[in-house]
């Protein structure tokens, strides 16, 4: 599914639930894509529990870019393609959320696209080495529970369990969260699932 953003087109790529209680719109990091270990297997996990899931290849990366550019930029082309989705998956209650820099977009936008929840996979705390370069304003700010799913190895930081509706740190990871990539998804799946309850 192609839609058109003010930085051109961006890609999604819809698994439908077969009842679906549920839309999960994930998105990659900067310069990774929607393939990642991490979020196939949140997919597969997600469908399981009963969610359809989009991944979104942003418009920056569909154009070959490495980098997202401004922030500004970036979150007004992403609320344009969950605008687009939720119109075509109308009566679902929306959680959004991608890794690395993608976690930092879903944060940013959850109120303004309408989310009732953010996943964090990898959330980049900080660049590496930048301990005072902290990013966890954008995990207060999202106004909406955060489930943030870190590697204990991760260069660019494990956010604070304060910061988060629930930081799962996982033993050995690293930022591409690739060596259990099937037990990430097994804590997005049960934690959507908790929230699918509340909407039966």
């Amino acid at each position: 599914m192609e839609i058109i953003t003010p930085r051109g087109p961006a890609l999604a790529q819809v698994d439908e639930a077969a009842r679906p209680r549920l839309l999960l719109v994930l998105t990659h990091g900067s310069a990774g894509g929607v393939d990642a270990p991490d979020l196939l297997a949140v997919r597969d996990a997600a469908l399981g529990v009963g969610a359809t899931v989009a991944r979104v290849t942003q418009a920056f990366r569909v154009a070959g870019a490495r980098a997202p550019g401004s922030p500004a930029r970036q979150d007004e082309a992403w609320e344009v393609v969950v605008a687009a989705l939720r119109e075509r998956l109308p009566g679902l209650p929306l959680v959004q959320g991608g890794r690395s820099n993608g976690a930092r977009v879903a944060c940013r936008t959850a109120k303004a696209v309408g989310a009732e929840a953010v996943v964090a996979l990898a959330f980049p705390l900080h660049p590496p080495g930048r301990l005072e370069r902290s990013r966890a304003e954008e995990l207060r700010g999202a106004g909406v529970d955060v489930l943030v799913v870190n590697g204990d190895r991760d260069p660019f930081g494990v956010p604070d369990a304060a910061d988060a509706a629930r930081l799962v740190v996982l033993p050995g990871e690293g930022h591409d969260l690739k060596k259990d990539p099937a037990r990430v998804g097994e804590v997005v799946a049960d934690w959507i699932a908790g929230r699918m309850a509340r909407h039966p």
